[in-house]
């Protein structure tokens, strides 16, 4: 079996459940305006591809391409996401354990995430300080890197590990990372326990599919 040296992870669904403060976050925005609220399973299908594109998803149609109106909808979201980000967030069973022995293991580790950059880097400190990751990106499309499925930040990444792409995992729970490895000419791991199941994976053609973090190992030691 092939095996890697270095692991590229998505965040929100793969390595934190963050849906709940999200959603509670998208629902702030809501009752602002008096619309329908959304329950978690409905904001899984709406996140991925950064906070603009969640909240132009979740607002009413006939909103969804008034850009001023959507600016200002954001900018209400993101007032209520600071008040919520840490409340309800918690990192999936298992995944401890997994970025532990990964480091044991000597593989190398990163996070490479569309939310905003500030959020990741304070999440990723809050809940895995204690391990030593290569690179920790956020959304840096004003560094004129694009967001994901674009590959140019995971090869950034295999870059800083001195590893070449094919050496180096991509895991994540969504067609978006899926074909963010691909781009990459990655292998990918999807993980069912996130947002999006193993449908979506397959559909994608993910590599992998694994059902528990531990089943990550693997394909690495």
């Amino acid at each position: 079996m092939k095996t890697y040296k270095g692991i590229i992870f998505d965040l929100d669904g793969t390595l934190l459940d963050t849906i709940n403060d999200l959603t509670d976050s998208v629902n702030d925005v809501m009752k602002i305006y008096g619309w329908k609220e959304y329950d978690s399973e409905a904001c899984k299908m709406m996140v991925g591809n950064g906070f603009r594109k969640l909240i132009q998803r979740a607002l009413p149609e006939e909103k969804q391409k008034d850009e001023m109106f959507l600016d200002e909808a954001v900018d209400q979201f993101s007032k209520a996401y600071q008040k919520r980000y840490l409340n309800k967030t918690i990192p999936y069973e298992g995944i401890l354990k997994l970025l532990g022995t990964l480091e044991e293991k000597g593989i190398k580790i990163a996070v490479n995430s569309n939310k905003r950059g500030d959020y990741t880097n304070a999440l990723v400190n809050k809940y895995f300080s204690q391990f030593s990751w290569i690179a920790v990106y956020g959304e840096r499309e004003r560094e004129g890197i694009p967001k994901k499925p674009d590959p140019s930040a995971a090869l950034e990444i295999a870059n800083h590990m001195n590893l070449p792409a094919e050496e180096v995992l991509y895991i994540g729970d969504s067609k978006t990372d899926m074909e963010t490895g691909q781009n990459a000419k990655m292998d990918t791991i999807g993980v069912a326990w996130g947002f999006r199941g193993a449908e979506e994976l397959r559909e994608n053609n993910a590599t992998y599919i694994v059902e528990k973090p531990e089943a990550i190992l693997e394909y690495v030691i």
